[in-house]
């Protein structure tokens, strides 16, 4: 399958301080690519760097056969990249609904919504209720639908678990499969199955550097994989 998103060499970090060393991805158009490591080893700046929030210092970042490393995030969104970052991903003070307003923004499509309700009914219950009030889960829940509102072509997924009950994890996870056969998925995800059963491939970070690479179920069986996740 061809490359969808390609990154080469990928160098990034904040101030003076390097997170980020060569790093090399490639996304294919659909399907889910998980990117796994303990805490500290770059995931979120990686995926800072592919959404905009943070620019590279060095290294290709190709999307959708464009060359994006030099475009803004809302360039970088408008192109077709949805992200759903670990923290603050919500308007806290806005409802529910006009946390979905504003991710109908780019693409106004009472259909995207109506699709959005069906994936996480919870929050057809919830409308009228401010986001800050919503459990971690239907917070996530949100999160994930007001991206979907924008049409990506790849989501961007950091820690869309952390936080959240158990049994909510599950209903979460399926709704991701379904989504990973339609466009393309990146997650950070410390929650080892979940990120295996959305992911068909995977990449292992450790201190800035891509360390495994591979088929998610090939990786699952590796023994490096876990000194590479241990804490």
């Amino acid at each position: 399958m061809p490359e969808f998103l390609n990154i080469k060499n990928l160098d990034a970090g904040y101030g003076r301080s390097q997170v980020l060393f060569g790093v090399n991805m490639a996304v294919p158009p659909r399907g889910g690519v998980a990117v796994l490591g303990r805490n500290g080893a770059g995931k979120s700046t990686l995926m800072k760097a592919i959404v905009g929030e943070l620019a590279a210092w060095k290294g290709g970042l190709q999307f959708d056969g464009q060359d994006i490393g030099g475009r803004r995030t809302e360039q970088r969104v408008r192109a077709g990249i949805g992200y759903v970052p670990q923290e603050n991903s919500v308007f806290a003070r806005l409802s529910v609904r006009d946390n979905l307003a504003v991710g109908s923004l780019l693409h106004p499509d009472g259909s995207a919504v109506d699709r959005v309700m069906s994936m996480f009914p919870k929050l057809g219950q919830r409308l009228d209720q401010p986001a800050g009030t919503l459990s971690g889960g239907e917070r996530k829940m949100l999160a994930i639908g007001r991206a979907m509102l924008g049409k990506p072509k790849l989501l961007l997924l950091d820690e869309p678990t952390e936080g959240v009950w158990i049994g909510v994890i599950e209903e979460i996870c399926e709704r991701l499969v379904e989504l990973a056969g339609e466009i393309a998925i990146i997650i950070v995800e410390q929650h080892l199955d979940l990120a295996m059963r959305v992911a068909e491939h995977a990449y292992v970070l450790d201190r800035g550097r891509v360390a495994l690479s591979g088929p998610s179920q090939e990786l699952r069986n590796d023994p490096r994989l876990l000194t590479y996740l241990a804490p």
